[in-house]
């Protein structure tokens, strides 16, 4: 039995995870021909392919489905094993607001990792929308906070993620009808972002529905009742990125902010920032270092 190698299956997943070989390369930071030799020695160690390449967009074959699974795995431990080893130990507690914003889709996985790598440090972990988490923090019931970037500059920049226009996968845009919006409640950067970008666009619009979190936001638009403004990582099965006008003006990147990180304890803060940053696994240009 041959032993897997842990540089082809990081490669492995970075296409799986980017979509295609050409963002892969970004990501693991070498050449798109370096990542397609990693992927085949992979298939010969395997035996089996593990991508579709006569499919229109890059798609995991059966045998590539079951090899991601444990190749997350075997990365992830990987990865513990040396934290584990060169980190040191620290105790106390830390109570930290994320935003729903934060890596949607990977954020318990991590918070759980980070956990055991640290099972000195509790966390008091508080998830909602950036506005509340402010408040929270003034009031100082919370000693940092991860959150959207408001309209007025403050907090540290830690990570950005285009913003794009999504709905159901069956939704068609009829620019002559007003635009039905999927709405956050106020207040909310991107309901405002919404209105001013169809305001200068001349582009006619209604609420379709408001809703009082983002998971909302995914269950209406899934639903196919209007099209909505987020990061694009919050794009779920189902789903599709929306073709917009061109005089539309085009979104900016949100940003995700950290408050906190010069006042908190910083034996517990930056252990938990570093980890969680590095466990977002974003192209080093949608990272800040």
């Amino acid at each position: 039995m041959r032993d897997l190698d842990l540089d082809l299956l990081r490669a492995f997943v970075a296409v799986a995870d980017a979509g295609s070989f050409t963002a892969a390369a970004d990501m693991v930071s070498r050449s798109q021909s370096a990542v397609s030799q990693k992927i085949r020695r992979l298939e010969d160690l395997i035996g089996y392919p593990v991508f579709d390449r006569n499919s229109r967009s890059l798609a995991l074959t059966g045998a590539g489905g079951q090899l991601l699974i444990g190749a997350r795995r075997l990365l992830d431990l990987n990865d513990d094993v040396l934290r584990s080893i060169q980190a040191p130990q620290t105790t106390g507690r830390l109570r930290v607001g994320i935003c729903e914003d934060f890596v949607p889709l990977q954020l318990s996985r991590l918070l759980a990792r980070f956990l055991r790598l640290h099972p000195g440090i509790q966390l008091d972990v508080n998830t909602s929308l950036t506005h509340g988490l402010f408040q929270e923090f003034e009031a100082g019931n919370l000693d940092l906070v991860i959150a959207t970037r408001e309209f007025k500059e403050r907090g540290r920049v830690i990570w950005r993620e285009p913003m794009v226009w999504f709905a159901a996968s069956d939704f068609r845009l009829d620019p002559e009808r007003p635009v039905p919006l999927v709405l956050l409640q106020p207040p909310c950067t991107y309901r405002e972002l919404m209105f001013t970008t169809l305001d200068a666009a001349r582009q006619a619009w209604v609420t379709a529905c408001t809703v009082s979190s983002l998971m909302g936001v995914q269950a209406a638009v899934a639903g196919g009742l209007g099209i909505t403004l987020l990061g694009r990582s919050f794009i779920q099965q189902g789903m599709q990125i929306i073709d917009v006008p061109k005089h539309w003006p085009p979104p900016p990147m949100t940003e995700i902010i950290v408050l906190g990180d010069d006042t908190a304890e910083k034996s517990l803060a930056q252990p938990l920032l570093e980890f969680l940053i590095e466990g977002m696994q974003m192209p080093p240009l949608a990272r800040i270092d």
